[in-house]
């Protein structure tokens, strides 16, 4: 770019735009995040990235028996458009960019969205964001899918139909390659999946006709992407080259899309949550600055949009405060560095071209096999990308507990003073309210009194119809919508018609780890089998609506290879499901994995429903993210163990697990 001489000898050059920044928020309720979303847009903010809370994602509404201990926790619950009225009150959506992280019920939070924007007068037409709507990844690392595969691809092609047609602006989908990082992937399984998951929908896209072959390039044009960002500093940076040369010869050689400007690969960033640590959480600061580089520094591969997690992601929710802080560090990269002012630096440097090469190559091999497969949807089905996925996150973790791989403050350089970001009465974080549960519980069952039961009727009926017939079920919904129909009244609905999936776990075939590392643990739980006359058995168990298995999956596969007998059904399930299968199974240790912040109600509904089974002799340990306060509560229920991310050292967890049964 050409630039100017100005006084002093400062040379001025012409700035590029930058990207969007976003913080990825929502909690408790509609109303408080509404103040929140305000008051980031007033500090530079300037696009929306909505987190729902777990019913929402998953179709329930917050008195469904499913929904204990999750309403409000990890993102905004959203039961009807009252609730969505107040989650936009004073915000324009004809003037913003908004995304939604939301997947199985995509359809329906768009359609609560537009009918808001209906009502403040909006053009659709205007209308600008993303659904995510990546259902494929949802089997392989979210958890928050509800039906099987090929109705959920159906779903996503209702939208990507409708929003063609009526909302050219807004993105139908972001193919989202985030969680598989989070679930262990490398940066070659990131590449394939994602962009085998892309190919499933636009496959699915032509079949059905959706859009017309003269007008399909343009529905290529609106497909982004959602991807992450680790400390892999030039690895990361080549990934995202290699994204952008890899969908630019699909959309060309597979699709036949000339314009270039409809081959661009468009992304939005979340970087690594994974890596961010709860000892010594000060270093994330300059983990979320490295990551957040390797996302802007080039410009053929630059985000159009970033939002980056806060310091304390690992301790619990964040503060308004720690949210800013992401905020600034986006805004001092993009108004007081001269980055946007060049051209991409990385232009014709050896060993970043061929680092991306071997990645693009690698990347193709891997997506051959899964074509051979029969596609993305058939490698779900088989478990093959799961069970990969399993398999890489072990071996990521194996190398952080024997010292392969560096965490400073976690493996390394672990003598830490005090940090005062934590101190205080609030211990760093934000907490939900306990009484939000019970709010929302009681301002529904108002909502449903209030309203026009007959049309809510009609407008659900219409929408069953749509959904048995094949039609696009948008108009339906976005009728269901304004007539008042609830989140789980639309989530049963299409259970009725569609079923429910349970996506395989990808446990069970998992490669085994066989090292002489597990000779000391084999050891223990011989001698706690011995004892017991039989072999150890452990019951994992996910109870509640968090669907982030990584954890538990873990657990099940260190045990199994440290000799225990495993149980592991997978996520989402009752407390009273849990307690049934234990008993039924003869477990001598039930295990809880929790990430959501439900522990202190589904682990004391665990443990009081062990109790009345006569199981009050079986110990339970419990894992996630727990405050040192919620960890004495816990243990006041009863609890044997409390393990938190700081407790890394996976062995080590297998043999106290084998002297507590012993």
């Amino acid at each position: 770019m050409k630039g100017q001489r100005v006084d002093g000898g400062l040379d001025v050059r012409q700035k590029d735009r930058p990207w969007i920044f976003r913080t990825y928020a929502g909690h408790s309720s509609a109303r408080d995040s509404n103040s929140l979303y305000r008051n980031n847009l007033a500090k530079g903010q300037t696009g929306l990235s909505v987190a729902f809370d777990l019913p929402t994602q998953t179709g329930y509404d917050p008195d469904h028996s499913l929904a204990r201990g999750e309403v409000g926790k990890v993102g905004v619950p959203i039961s009807h458009i009252g609730d969505m009225r107040a989650l936009f009150e004073q915000i324009p959506l004809e003037q913003m960019n908004t995304s939604m992280t939301i997947n199985a019920t995509a359809a329906w939070l768009l359609a609560l969205y537009v009918a808001v924007a209906d009502e403040q007068g909006a053009d659709r037409s205007k209308l600008a964001g993303t659904t995510q709507n990546d259902l494929i990844k949802e089997y392989l690392s979210r958890g928050t899918y509800v039906f099987p595969p090929k109705p959920s691809l159906k779903l996503t092609t209702d939208i990507i139909d409708f929003t063609y047609r009526e909302m050219p602006k807004f993105n139908p989908m972001n193919v989202c390659s985030y969680h598989l990082q989070e679930a262990g992937a490398t940066p070659v399984q990131e590449l394939a999946y994602a962009l085998s998951t892309a190919i499933a929908v636009l496959d699915a896209v032509k079949e059905t006709g959706a859009v017309s072959e003269d007008d399909f390039p343009q529905a290529v044009g609106r497909i982004s992407f959602f991807v992450n960002a680790g400390m892999r500093f030039v690895t990361e940076i080549c990934k995202m080259r290699a994204f952008v040369d890899l969908w630019d010869e699909i959309c060309l050689e597979r699709y036949g899309v000339t314009e270039e400007k409809y081959r661009r690969f468009r992304y939005g960033v979340q970087v690594n949550s994974l890596g961010l640590t709860e000892q010594q959480p000060e270093n994330n600061v300059y983990r979320i600055l490295i990551e957040m580089l390797a996302v802007v520094l080039s410009k053929k591969a630059r985000a159009r949009a970033v939002q980056l997690p806060a310091w304390n992601e690992a301790l619990g929710l964040p503060r308004p405060w720690d949210q800013q802080w992401s905020l600034r560090m986006q805004q001092i990269m993009a108004f007081e560095s001269d980055l946007l002012e060049y051209g991409d630096i990385f232009d014709g440097s050896k060993e970043i071209d061929a680092k991306v090469e071997a990645l693009k190559a690698e990347a193709r091999d891997e997506m051959a096999r899964i074509e051979e497969m029969g596609g993305a949807i058939s490698a779900i089905e088989s478990s093959y990308m799961k069970q990969r996925l399993v398999e890489s996150n072990a071996k990521r973790l194996e190398g952080i507990e024997v010292g392969d791989q560096t965490l400073v403050g976690v493996n390394k350089y672990c003598q830490s003073e005090a940090s005062p970001l934590a101190a205080g009465e609030d211990s760093g974080i934000l907490t939900v309210d306990p009484d939000v549960e019970s709010e929302a519980v009681t301002k529904i069952k108002a909502w449903r009194e209030a309203r026009d039961q007959t049309a809510v009727e009609a407008a659900l009926s219409a929408l069953r119809s749509a959904a048995q017939s094949g039609a696009n079920i948008m108009e339906p919904s976005i009728v269901c919508a304004k007539v008042g129909a609830t989140t789980g009244e639309w989530g049963q609905v299409l259970r009725d018609v569609y079923g429910e999936y349970r996506a395989p776990t990808g446990v069970g075939k998992a490669a085994r780890v066989d090292n002489d590392d597990l000779s000391d643990v084999r050891a223990a739980v011989n001698a706690a089998s011995e004892k017991l006359g039989r072999r150890l058995k452990i019951l994992v168990g996910k109870p509640g609506l968090d669907g982030h298995s990584n954890g538990a999956e873990q657990i099940a596969v260190r045990a199994r290879d440290s000799g225990m007998e495993v149980v592991y059904q997978g996520i989402r399930l009752t407390p009273a499901q849990i307690v049934n299968t234990a008993l039924e199974e003869g477990v001598h240790v039930v295990g809880l994995s929790i990430l959501s912040g439900s522990h202190l109600a589904l682990v004391g509904d665990v443990m009081a429903q062990m109790k009345a089974a006569g199981l009050d002799d079986v110990p339970l340990v419990v894992g996630g993210i727990i405050p040192p306060a919620d960890e004495a509560v816990l243990k006041g229920y009863g609890v044997a163990a409390v393990y938190t991310p700081k407790d890394f050292q996976l062995n080590e967890i297998m043999k106290n697990i084998a002297g507590l049964v012993a």
